[in-house]
């Protein structure tokens, strides 16, 4: 029915198209047609002659682009000659962009569907069956029209609604899909030959799978099932209850905590007796540093002995060597070399502080650095030697950088100080090994900003504080206090250069500041303290102020290296520069008492413990300079070479406290001892008449008989006061 539906409306289509195609249009229209269609000639065009027009014009259009270099030559470095460029092509991509999508019959497309194991290999042909088969099913109905009309008429079944056009179109549509159910249908309302005429329809496969890109895919939602809730109840039996009831007395209270303490003590004994592995490890660990001890002192012990065996000639000179041709000469003596003290890893460094321990006579501390600023190190060591064993240090510390002083404290001689070449200052305590420091300075405003040059151990604080204080070339005086977990520095005095005001870049006024090179403290009057400094004045300044300068001595030209004060008379120190020269002077003062050229730089200067007029310098010559200002006040008594010169140069001097030797260090870092003839260490002896005068009497009378020879001052002057202002 629905087929006989569709072939008669095909029908009327059909008919009403022929008949409104047969009829001729209308002449308006044609008229109109060509009205439209004639050419529009512009009044500026050439007037051109048949035979112009016929001419005919050759065009030639070539690829080739004129615009492009052809002879651009480049230089081939393999080839080492000039070659042709490679002529860029014709072809200019304006746009560009990657794609997704794989065409159904490549090779990739074909893998993918392979991976999916749906379709099989090799993929079938495109499904073009439905719309095949809609054409054959047009061209049947168009053969078979009139049979049709016949079957339908005799015994196909009224169609339903046939004129609504709508359902035409959807029947139409639906042709298609349901094409198994329209030629079930047909067979018993056709004829045979109908279903010959037509051409057989293609079978349909099953629905290709689609790829899956980003253009093509599917989402897919669940909803889970919910299960429904459920409330369980339950009910326990009720715990049972009792009531109590007492008087709580001071006694109750007294005899439970008694009873509960006597319960900890017990579970702590038995705590105690079952040892943990950590602390059996602990008593394991503790137990073999004891022994590591205990064997290095007997190895040190040991070393000792063979080393003394090894020098025993040195040994016996250090000892009881006298130069018995000191009767012969007058006025003059020697000095005798011992051991040397070196360590492997210093080599290259200079030696930059040595010192004595003040509790230990034959042990000293030797630091190494740099003096040369081009040439710093990264590492620095600070030493300790003892004169039992040359061969090797018996502590030995090791720094970030050059250690450039140091300091031993005179009632703790376990307790060393280090001055450091960053600024740094740190503590180190001997008896607790030397890997790490004790205290050290952190941060940028508790460290100086420059070299320190020289730290000193000051008295103890009111409330036992142990303090020192340090000189840097920031021109800064600080003092250090130990607290309990760190160092609090304080600042004593900046070093302002008196009546030297310059002028800021924005026009201010600004006080000018110089370094700070060297730094001693009085040995009576601990508030007071010498500062020399690079530009060769020596400032007398106190720590109960830092508004003044107690004293301004006009020293030297050049930097001040070291300044010392006489053992005997506190009031004469002597100070050493780089213009060459010594100078003794008196306190308040503004002269020199004395003042000695040595020909090359001083680096160091000491007075010697056993006599007062007895002094000691070293030079860059690699010479040593020992003087008795009793014997000889023009020249030194003895000038002895201890390094060459042209490859060494003397750093620093020190006195032995006891014993007459001394011990002298170079930029090899190498240290030498060397013994004092008898001629250099003079005692006084005294008058017969005053056999009870002690050798400190003697040694102060002999220094005041030299200095009222060049201290006399004119009739009615008087030393003036020198104290000045610091501008801050």
């Amino acid at each position: 029915m629905q087929s006989a539906k569709a072939k008669d409306k095909k029908k009327n289509r059909q008919s009403k198209a022929k008949g409104e195609g047969g009829g001729g249009g209308d002449a308006d229209d044609f008229d109109a047609w060509m009205k439209s269609r004639q050419l529009v000639k512009p009044d500026d065009q050439l007037d051109l002659t048949d035979a112009e027009l016929a001419e005919e014009v050759t065009k030639v259009l070539t690829p080739t682009n004129t615009n492009v270099l052809r002879n651009l030559v480049v230089y081939n470095f393999k080839l080492g000659e000039f070659v042709l460029a490679p002529i860029p092509g014709n072809t200019v991509t304006l746009i560009s962009f990657p794609g997704n999508s794989l065409h159904v019959d490549s090779e990739e497309a074909r893998f993918q569907v392979e991976e999916c194991e749906e379709i099989g290999y090799p993929l079938p042909m495109p499904n073009y069956a439905v719309v095949e088969q809609r054409e054959t099913v047009m061209e049947g109905e168009e053969e078979g029209e009139g049979e049709d009309d016949e079957k339908d008429d005799g015994g196909a079944k009224p169609a339903a609604d046939a004129g609504e056009e709508e359902e035409a179109e959807e029947e139409e549509e639906e042709e298609g899909k349901t094409e198994g159910e329209q030629a079930t249908e047909g067979e018993p309302a056709g004829d045979d030959d109908e279903q010959t005429g037509a051409r057989p329809v293609v079978p349909v496969s099953g629905k290709k799978k689609k790829l899956i890109n980003q253009f093509n895919y599917c989402e897919r939602a669940t909803l889970t099932y919910v299960n429904p809730r459920r409330n369980v109840d339950t009910q326990t039996i009720p715990p049972p209850r009792s009531q109590f009831g007492a008087n709580v007395l001071q006694w109750t209270i007294y005899d439970s905590y008694n009873e509960d303490y006597a319960e900890q003590q017990k579970a702590g004994a038995v705590a105690a007796r079952r040892p943990t592995a950590k602390q059996n490890f602990k008593k394991k660990t503790a137990y073999a540093e004891q022994l590591n001890r205990k064997y290095l002192r007997c190895w040190q012990i040991l070393e000792r002995m063979i080393n003394q065996n090894i020098f025993d000639d040195i040994s016996n000179d250090y000892r009881y060597w006298e130069d018995p041709a000191d009767e012969y000469r007058d006025g003059e003596g020697n000095l005798l070399p011992l051991w040397k003290f070196q360590y492997e890893k210093t080599k290259k460094m200079n030696v930059t502080e040595l010192t004595f321990n003040p509790s230990y006579y034959d042990l000293f501390a030797v630091c190494y650095g740099s003096h040369d600023f081009l040439k710093q190190h990264n590492e620095g060591y600070l030493c300790l030697f003892t004169v039992k064993n040359p061969a090797y240090p018996d502590y030995i510390i090791q720094t970030d950088c050059g250690v450039m002083c140091c300091d031993i404290h005179p009632n703790y001689p376990f307790l060393v100080v280090l001055g450091l070449y960053d600024g740094n200052v740190c503590v180190y305590d001997l008896r607790d090994g030397c890997k790490a420091p004790m205290y050290v300075s952190r941060g940028v405003k508790c460290k100086h900003a420059e070299c320190v040059w020289q730290i000193k151990w000051g008295p103890d604080m009111a409330d036992g504080e142990i303090n020192f204080y340090s000189v840097s070339s920031d021109g800064c005086v600080f003092s250090w206090i130990l607290m309990q977990n760190k160092l609090w520095v304080t600042t004593m005095i900046t070093l302002y250069i008196e009546n030297d005001i310059a002028d800021g870049p924005d026009g201010t006024k600004v006080t000018l500041r110089t370094g700070g090179s060297c730094v001693q403290f009085h040995p009576t009057n601990t508030t007071v303290y010498l500062v020399g400094t690079e530009i060769g004045l020596i400032y007398k300044c106190s720590t109960l102020f830092s508004s003044k300068y107690l004293m301004t001595y006009d020293a030297h030209n050049m930097s001040v290296y070291r300044i010392d004060y006489n053992r005997f008379d506190t009031n004469i120190f002597v100070s050493c520069s780089g213009d060459w020269r010594v100078k003794v002077w008196e306190d308040m003062r503004p002269d020199p008492l004395f003042i000695f050229d040595l020909g090359s730089a001083v680096g160091d200067v000491k007075w010697a413990p056993y006599s007062s007029t007895v002094f000691a310098a070293v030079t860059t010559e690699g010479k040593v300079h020992v003087f008795d200002l009793n014997v000889n006040k023009y020249q030194p008594i003895c000038v002895q070479a201890v390094v060459p010169k042209r490859k060494n140069k003397l750093t620093r001097l020190a006195f032995n406290e006891k014993l007459p030797f001394i011990i002298v260090g170079d930029e090899k870092g190498v240290t030498t001892s060397l013994k004092l003839s008898p001629n250099l260490r003079l005692m006084v002896k005294p008058p017969k008449k005053q056999l009870y005068l002690d050798q400190l009497t003697l040694q102060n009378a002999k220094l005041e008989k030299l200095l009222s020879l060049v201290r006399e001052l004119p009739e009615g002057a008087q030393a003036p006061d020198a104290a000045t202002t610091v501008n801050t």
